[in-house]
């Protein structure tokens, strides 16, 4: 009556490229469906045990949008290891800093799990700050994020 639940082994795996091109797209719509990509929710075969997501290109990073006054109020926090030594960058100074794709890369990162395989997943995830990618030989497919929902672009 019933049919039998499958579970994905790690050999029985497909990964796919997927290329996003990340200008004007808002970063936590961005980084919601990265993860669901990188874990491999988007698909029927979803393990949770076993990396079966894409790897994922983000493209354009430095082009992202941050919705109200976040660009210049939220806070992105580290800590040196020494006493009091805890130190705060804007996201604006991220952003118009060296490497901007950050800022993209740790709101992806805050979205899987903590542990071996969330860093597994993480590692499928390459972020460029410019419009080109080293990776034409993998013959990504390009996922346009800003069709699937009007709020998930904006202009600067």
């Amino acid at each position: 009556m019933f049919g039998k639940t499958t579970s994905t082994r790690t050999e029985d795996v497909e990964k796919k490229w997927v290329v996003i091109d990340a200008k004007g797209l808002v970063v936590g719509r961005l980084a919601t469906i990265v993860a669901i990509r990188l874990r491999g929710k988007h698909k029927a075969s979803f393990t949770p045990h076993v990396d079966d997501g894409d790897n994922v290109i983000v493209v354009n990073a430095d082009k992202v949008v941050l919705t109200g006054r976040k660009r210049d109020q939220k806070m992105y926090y580290h800590h040196t290891g020494f006493i009091g030594g805890i130190k705060e960058r804007s996201a604006k100074f991220i952003l118009e800093g060296r490497f901007p794709e950050r800022i993209v890369e740790k709101a992806v990162e805050r979205m899987l799990p903590r542990g071996t395989l969330g860093r597994q997943q993480f590692g499928n995830l390459r972020v460029y700050k410019g419009a080109g990618h080293p990776h034409a030989a993998q013959n990504p497919t390009t996922l346009d994020v800003a069709v699937l929902n009007r709020k998930n672009s904006r202009s600067a």
